[in-house]
């Protein structure tokens, strides 16, 4: 017999779909509750699917929401579904798939594909072959509605389908999805395109086997009519390019003359797939050689999309100018996420050098509209391809940039400024002839009265900030400097945000030459505190910390600690425990403690103090959560780690005057806890921390190191680059404050220490600390370190001969000079590099080069005038010139 709803019952369960669409709370919640109970009868679920099939009386909405419900239950618990419900729904959902109404096959097709991913797949050997049977009805609806099920099933299973769980399905199904590039009706070759697109990334063998023919296919639907077939064709050439790009190279020209058609799609769908051609073109090898004969035709195309389209303007809000009284709405504020702290070595000619990670976002202007758009993918692909290019690019973009930059119409002048900032990486060689005249146009830009030119000319400037900062500062950083510090203080909250992005990048490039410009930057800084809305509060945390960053000591003088501070610890006040604004704040302190130094001290105890408090709050919480996972949260453990790397930011900036404040706080306790701790941005700024209170008060470290030792021995583990780094480092440190001392520990670090500095594809700045420690163990324990020396003098020379000259250097190569004393065979084999290391020193203190100018005329003596000279005629001609200057060998 077959189920049959009891009238009552279909009764009750039509008005609670009707109630479920009330918009009132109270009925929502009694809905919720009625859900809940019903949901212990076991066939509810027969009832929900027999509204969605059967009850055509009923409207389509309802139907399609009964529909859904079920779709619910499926996902919360269809294995307790009794097997004559499951089947009476698999059964009805297949009678059913071509229902004349859109809204509800689309609805059956979800529900099914939801059966399927409950690893239903298998239970229901005739699920694929009734559908793909479907697809061969006369009858439009059973045949679209059986496709948009195969399509949700392709999206959400595609790996199962291309394995042997299934007897590998796609055999049949591929060629099968290819006839119907061909039919008819455009909603359905759509389909057919979507279903074969899901297996080209995965590279699914059935599709491998048939690529000629769907390549073919593509081919001969490129000029469709309907948008959305277009728009498929485009996504599965970009697609190919990634994964067969040597399948579609004998096709290229004529592919390339398709795409800039397409570019220029009238439905900007289709141009924004099209134009993911250009990304992912110029990231192959060949897109040099297959490209340069299109950039005539190709870069006015992408100069063309870079314009704000008019719905990017409306829901901009482009037409208004003030808008700074207005509160932000939370959801506009992105999370914020904190780069941990990891320890870097000066290098010659230039600053520390932190990871770049230019990877911004090109164009960040129109954030609020985050979604990927025709804009600024045509200005991320014009951004690599002037990468790729370089200045070849500018021939086919000079003359189009005068029209644009110069044009009266905002939207085409704006869009002028963007190309102008997307090309500046790549083209910055050729750009400078026409920088003279161009920055001054772009800061007179500052002032436009649209909003949405001055943000874009922000970002802009700041794209040519290198060289602004390398002319004379009257010509160029004065007057650019004073229009970005008024476009802080803009009417315009994203002119406000612009200019604060812009100016920080600024302040990276122009580090001390600020210095005699501190006091009007303070005072714009300052002013926008009380001025900014939430979301650009947050950034300018940010231009301060890195002011203090780039500026240094110099901020250290009483009238710019008067008037920074006060708004700062103001800040810090109002803010309590839980509250994600510490981030930013953090950083910022952190920055302007170690700037400050001792004229951070008034301010540092409440500051420390909180720190501690934050570290130890969150590891009370994950200890709650460890026992007890079910009654309480898992702490964000962010909140530690910023509040560690500002301790460090404090330790490193007060220096010896930390040393009261560790001495009346447990922080050494909660160090040994965090240095533990499961994730490794934890264990990475504990580490840190652990370095810089060892310089600033060891004797407050020193009774810990038996207990710290072992687990820094145990964290030198290279899967971490940064936690390794970081431990590498403060396990140095301690040796310098250790000295003999530290003899029983050299076990437990230096053959760790010796593989590592010997693994092929080591990061540069691990290879540096990990020599650096290496040479402070053997300046305190020579005889425990110099046996091993054969063992690492090559890669530890060639490591260090690139840093500058500074204290770590300096205690690092005393090290292998006392080591060398000690085992003098074990450097003879690869002595030409250490005389290279040597040689990379500009001024070693006296009694260094003292130890440097014994060991070459040591080994000089030693091998006797001829050898040496035949040994050092292997030199290259300048190692050889400074070893003679310096050293008489």
């Amino acid at each position: 017999m077959e189920w049959q709803p009891d009238e009552q019952g279909l009764q009750q369960v039509l008005q609670l779909l009707k109630d479920s669409q009330s918009p009132n709370t109270v009925t929502q919640r009694a809905v919720q509750q009625k859900l809940e109970q019903l949901n212990q009868f076991p066939d509810f679920n027969n009832y929900l699917i027999f509204v969605l099939t059967r009850l055509k009386t009923e409207d389509e909405p309802t139907r399609s929401l009964s529909g859904l419900i079920l779709k619910n239950n499926v996902k919360a618990h269809y294995q307790n579904f009794p097997p004559t419900v499951a089947d009476f729904i698999k059964q009805e959902c297949l009678n059913n798939i071509g229902d004349p109404s859109p809204l509800i096959r689309a609805t059956i097709g979800i529900l099914i594909t939801t059966i399927a991913s409950k690893g239903e797949i298998q239970t229901w050997p005739e699920l694929l072959p009734q559908l793909c049977n479907l697809l061969n009805s006369e009858d439009y609806n059973t045949c679209e509605g059986s496709f948009g099920a195969l399509q949700k099933i392709c999206e959400d299973l595609s790996e199962l389908l291309d394995s042997d769980a299934l007897n590998r399905p796609l055999n049949i199904m591929i060629p099968k999805f290819l006839q119907f590039f061909k039919h008819c009706s455009p909603k359905i070759r759509s389909h057919a395109i979507a279903c074969v697109n899901q297996f080209i990334i995965g590279r699914a063998q059935a599709l491998m086997d048939n690529i000629d023919p769907f390549i073919e296919s593509l081919f001969v639907l490129a000029a469709d009519e309907d948008s959305e077939v277009r728009k498929n064709v485009c996504r599965a050439l970009v697609m190919l390019l990634e994964v067969r790009i040597d399948r579609l190279i004998p096709h290229m020209h004529s592919i390339i003359q398709y795409m800039l058609q397409r570019t220029q799609d009238p439905d900007e769908n289709v141009a924004l797939e099209a134009c993911e051609f250009w990304l992912t073109l110029a990231e192959q090898p060949i897109c040099k050689e297959m490209l340069s004969g299109h950039l005539v035709q190709l870069v006015p195309v992408l100069v063309n999309g870079m314009k704000y389209s008019e719905i990017d303007i409306i829901l901009l809000k482009g037409d208004v100018e003030e808008d700074e009284a207005v509160p932000d709405s939370e959801q506009d504020i992105k999370p914020r996420f904190h780069k941990s702290r990891t320890v870097t070595l000066q290098h010659e000619g230039g600053e520390g050098e932190e990871d770049e990670d230019n990877e911004e976002d090109e164009d960040d202007d129109d954030d609020t509209l985050s979604d990927w758009n025709l804009r600024k993918c045509s200005a991320a692909a014009l951004d690599v391809l002037a990468n790729v290019f370089r200045d070849e690019l500018l021939p086919h973009l000079l003359p189009l940039l005068k029209g644009l930059l110069f044009h009266p119409d905002w939207v085409v002048k704006e869009s002028g400024i963007l190309v102008l900032g997307a090309i500046a990486e790549g083209c910055m060689q050729g750009m400078v002839p026409y920088l003279p005249e161009l920055i001054p146009h772009l800061i007179q830009c500052l002032c436009d009265k649209k909003a949405l030119v001055r943000s874009i000319a922000c970002w802009t400037l700041s794209r040519y900030a290198h060289w602004v900062v390398s002319q004379p500062p009257d010509s160029y950083l004065k007057p650019l400097m004073t229009e970005f510090l008024k476009r802080i203080l803009d009417s315009n909250k994203r002119v406000q945000e612009a200019a604060c992005s812009a100016f920080a990048t600024l302040e990276e490039e122009a580090c001390t030459e600020l210095v005699p410009y501190l006091s009007y930057i303070l005072d714009t800084l300052v002013f926008a505190f009380g001025k900014y809305q939430h979301k650009n509060l947050l950034i300018l945390y940010d231009a301060i910390g890195t002011l203090a960053d780039s500026v240094g000591h110099h901020l250290n003088q009483p009238e710019y600690i008067q008037k920074l501070m006060p708004p700062l610890i103001a800040k810090w006040n109002e803010l309590k425990d839980e509250d994600k604004d510490l981030f930013p704040l953090l950083e910022c302190l952190s920055s302007v403690a170690t700037a400050l130094q001792s004229g951070f001290l008034p301010y540092c105890e409440p500051v420390y103090q909180r720190c501690v408090t934050l570290v130890q709050k969150t590891l009370a919480q994950a200890m709650m959560y460890n026992q007890h996972p079910d009654q309480y949260e898992a702490p964000d453990k962010d909140f530690m780690i910023v509040a560690l790397d500002l301790l460090s930011g404090l330790a490193e900036g007060l220096g010896g005057h930390v040393e009261q404040l560790v001495a009346r706080s447990n922080i050494m306790t909660l160090l040994f806890q965090c240095m533990q701790d499961t994730m490794p941005e934890v264990r990475q700024s504990s580490f840190a921390l652990l370095g810089d209170l060892t310089k600033a008060c060891f004797p407050h470290v020193k009774p810990c190191t038996a207990e710290f030792m072992p687990i820094l021995g145990h964290n030198l583990n290279p899967e971490f680059i940064s936690v390794c780094n970081n431990a590498t480092w403060a396990i140095g440190e301690i040796a310098i404050q250790m000295g003999a001392e530290m003899q029983p520990y050299v076990g437990m670090v230096l053959p760790h220490l010796v593989e590592i500095i010997n693994r092929p594809n080591t990061p540069k700045t691990l290879l540096e600390n990990t020599a650096i420690t290496i040479g402070r163990l053997g300046y305190v324990c020579p005889q425990e370190v110099a046996p091993q020396l054969q063992h690492f003098i090559r890669p530890w020379c060639t490591s260090l001969r690139n840093i500058r000259d500074n204290e770590e250097k300096d205690s690092a190569f005393r090290g292998i000079c006392v080591m060398i004393g000690v085992n003098p065979a074990g450097v003879v084999q690869d002595f030409i590099f250490f005389c290279d290391a040597v040689a990379s020193w500009v001024n070693p203190k006296d009694d260094l080069r003292e130890m440097f100018y014994k060991i070459l005329h040591g080994f000089k003596d030693q091998v006797g005038e001829e050898n040496w000279q035949q040994f050092s005629e292997q030199f290259p001609p300048l190692l050889k010139e400074r070893l003679s200057a310096c050293y008489g060998v």
